[in-house]
């Protein structure tokens, strides 16, 4: 199912892309620390590798204003060692606060190819060890929030550290929600 998911994630990019040009923002591009451990260690470190994170970003259209002219997105994040990778899109604001800085806040909506639930019955051992070494989302589709740092050192190019949360929080599924904590760095070229 994973190189499925992710050829049709990279397809609907492809297509979107040209379709749009005129309206992309940015382009992102970059590397995160899969699953990792924030305030709740638990679930932290089940699953390697790093995931390869790609959005474009176009300008607000003017419907949005009311909301403070949030940026829609769409993006994708492939995991390197074949864990969970995940795609979909969403909304993500800029407050500058300082000549070249950002603060770009961001909710969406991914679908994921990670595990759900656990497959074996519960107590038993096959449960308890598949358990160590998975984490159990309990939703196919999942909110993703996001905060990043941006600096924009020159005309068109910025640098991002970005963290993000992945969990359906018992809105889009019910039972395990373990969630998915990540951080990283993206280069960001800008078109406005």
């Amino acid at each position: 199912m994973k190189p499925v998911f992710l050829a049709v994630a990279a397809a609907a990019a492809i297509v979107a892309a040209p379709a749009s040009v005129g309206q992309v923002d940015s382009v992102r591009l970059g590397v995160m620390k899969h699953n990792i451990c924030v305030i709740d260690c638990k679930n932290a470190d089940k699953e390697s590798g790093v995931n390869i994170s790609g959005e474009l970003r176009f300008r607000s259209p003017d419907f949005l204003g009311w909301a403070g002219s949030p940026h829609p997105y769409l993006m994708v994040s492939a995991n390197t060692d074949g864990n969970t990778s995940y795609g979909g899109g969403g909304l993500e604001w800029d407050f500058e606060f300082a000549p070249g800085w950002r603060l770009e806040p961001g909710f969406g909506y991914v679908i994921h190819d990670g595990d759900i639930n656990n497959p074996f019955a519960s107590g038993t051992q096959e449960a308890v060890d598949y358990s160590a070494d998975h984490v159990l989302l309990g939703s196919r589709d999942l909110f993703r929030t996001s905060l990043a740092l941006t600096w924009e050192f020159s005309p068109g190019f910025a640098v991002q550290g970005i963290y993000e949360h992945l969990s359906h929080g018992q809105i889009l599924g019910e039972g395990r929600n373990q969630g998915l904590d990540e951080i990283g760095v993206r280069a960001v070229w800008n078109f406005n």
